[in-house]
């Protein structure tokens, strides 16, 4: 059997806090969509703004859509209007989508409190606006706003407004949870007495994630009978979200056996996630399930160890089903299980050398006591492993640096503000030559990188490709005031690759050195890598 599934990011999606869509990234993550397999895109309102209405536009000249069908959405008719007067129903027809999607109300709650009009009337805006579209050659689909809400206070007044739209001609009715707040139990109660009402009609399911039961919900509703689940990617939505599409599918498929997306598609599900968040320049949930890039990472030594011998015995499904891998992480938790696997992913042969593994754990282990986390900075970790043989040759070696800031009186004829300084000065051996040389930057870890990189230059031009991305400190010990031990943790990119290093010390700019000085290491060591 097959479940449909309906997407609402472009809309519903894009009213989430923080999250902003343009014309391009709406086309864009359209054509995504498509090639997904997904049944329907929700383009979003017309009519309800510029961007909404020429996207419609754009889509009947740039999108070809293999998979999907593009549906627009609206409401029912005003109180007390004709459809044929009412400019928010011509826009529907006006976006040419095959589908629409139309909103009602199903809580007498909102009838008299928020249209404040009679339930009578919310019935003949529901009928005459299905009739009309219906009429004017389109599919239509009945969103029930707060049905379950709704359902709880009046049931008979909630089923006589769905039961108006099926009589009308819609050929979906999607229960929604708008307030995110119900249980599967109710959820799945309702959808049956739903299904007991209106035999032979289809239904969907639309839930939000305010008690963090989306998923549950939606899949609690395909159990009861529903076809049908709208739900946006990686959960994006008001409040806190909708149901998250990237954790829909997969149970449906792998767990509940029913037909999703296009044939081999769920294989590209984190790719498409993680599109998806570049698209909308969100961060990607790395705790995400399915698709985050922890969903499959062991960390505990207990937990790699059985996994190195039983891959299922501890992961639900084979992460290459939805395009992901797994992780082994290493961390004061991590026995030699932790230390072996991430070994053989870097080619080194832990059986001529079966020492080298518990060295290497202990010396991972003394130093997160001393406040390195290699977990998140795998650079660092790689280069110690690196470090620990005994063919390893480094491309610099520290002899030693010096740092000063300085505050400057500027003269009075300059400027009245007073002006800072950072000079740093480094020695480095670099192919057995020592060099030496300074530079100034706006603070002193720009000083020690600009003095750095100039020792190195000669030797490794291409280190210009190599560029910081982002630069991270945290307080260890916040209980020792100003003496506390920091954490700094540094991001680069050659615009190939990116990559993270960490450094540790009650010092900070010890530990930025640490971080920034694994940082070129391991660039250069990818760059000579690329040479061979």
């Amino acid at each position: 059997m097959r479940i449909e599934i309906y997407d609402v990011t472009l809309r519903d999606g894009a009213q989430m806090e923080g999250l902003s869509l343009s014309l391009a990234d709406k086309l864009e993550i359209a054509r995504l969509l498509d090639d997904l397999g997904v049944d329907y895109i929700e383009g979003g309102w017309p009519g309800a703004n510029p961007k909404d209405t020429e996207f419609f536009q754009r889509a009947r000249q740039e999108l070809t859509l293999q998979n999907a069908q593009l549906c627009a959405f609206g409401s029912t008719r005003r109180a007390g209007m004709a459809v044929e007067q009412d400019s928010q129903l011509q826009a529907l027809l006006d976006a040419e989508t095959p589908v629409v999607t139309i909103v009602g109300k199903s809580w007498d709650l909102h009838v008299t409190e928020v249209l404040e009009t009679t339930f009578e009337e919310n019935l003949a805006m529901i009928r005459d606006s299905v009739a009309y579209l219906k009429a004017q050659g389109r599919r239509v689909f009945y969103d029930a706003e707060h049905f379950f809400d709704g359902f709880r206070v009046n049931p008979a007044y909630a089923l006589e407004t769905v039961a108006t739209a099926a009589r009308a001609g819609a050929e979906r009715i999607i229960l929604c949870d708008t307030n995110g707040g119900s249980l599967p139990e109710w959820i799945a109660e309702v959808v049956t007495a739903v299904r007991e009402r209106l035999p032979g009609v289809q239904l969907g399911i639309h839930t939000h994630n305010d008690g963090e039961l989306a998923v549950a919900n939606s899949l609690a509703a395909v159990r009861a009978g529903a076809v049908q689940v709208q739900g946006c990617i990686n959960g994006y939505g008001e409040r806190v979200g909708n149901a998250n599409l990237c954790s829909v599918i997969p149970n449906l498929a792998l767990k509940l056996g029913y037909e999703v997306l296009r044939p081999g598609a769920l294989a590209r599900l984190t790719e498409v996630s993680r599109l998806v968040s570049e698209i909308v320049n969100l961060a990607p949930n790395t705790h995400q399930p399915f698709v985050g890039a922890s969903a499959f990472a062991h960390k505990g030594g207990l937990h790699v160890s059985a996994f190195m011998k039983v891959a299922e015995s501890y992961q639900h499904i084979d992460p290459a089903l939805v395009g992901n891998r797994p992780r082994v992480v290493v961390s004061e938790l991590s026995g030699r299980g932790n230390i072996l696997y991430k070994l053989q992913e870097r080619g080194f042969d832990v059986e001529a050398n079966p020492a080298e593994a518990r060295r290497i754990l202990e010396r991972v282990k003394h130093l997160e006591y001393q406040g390195f986390e290699f977990e998140s900075a795998e650079a660092s970790f790689d280069l110690l492993v690196r470090r620990s043989r005994a063919d390893y040759r480094p491309p610099f070696e520290l002899v030693d640096w010096l740092v000063i800031v300085e505050r400057r009186r500027r003269p009075p004829a300059e400027s009245a503000d007073d002006g800072l300084l950072a000079e740093a000065t480094v020695k480095v051996r670099v192919n057995g030559e020592l060099v030496h040389t300074a530079a100034e930057g706006n603070g002193p870890v720009h000083a020690l990188d600009r003095a750095l990189r100039k020792a190195l230059s000669a030797a490794y031009p291409h280190l210009e490709r190599i560029h910081l991305v982002d630069y991270k400190v945290r307080i260890l010990d916040g209980g020792s005031g100003t003496a506390a031990a920091v954490r700094v943790l540094i991001e680069s990119t050659d615009g190939k690759q990116t990559w993270r290093t960490v450094g540790s010390s009650t010092n900070i700019i010890e530990a930025s050195w640490l971080a920034l000085a694994d940082s070129l290491e391991y660039g250069l060591a990818l760059a000579t890598a690329e040479e061979r």
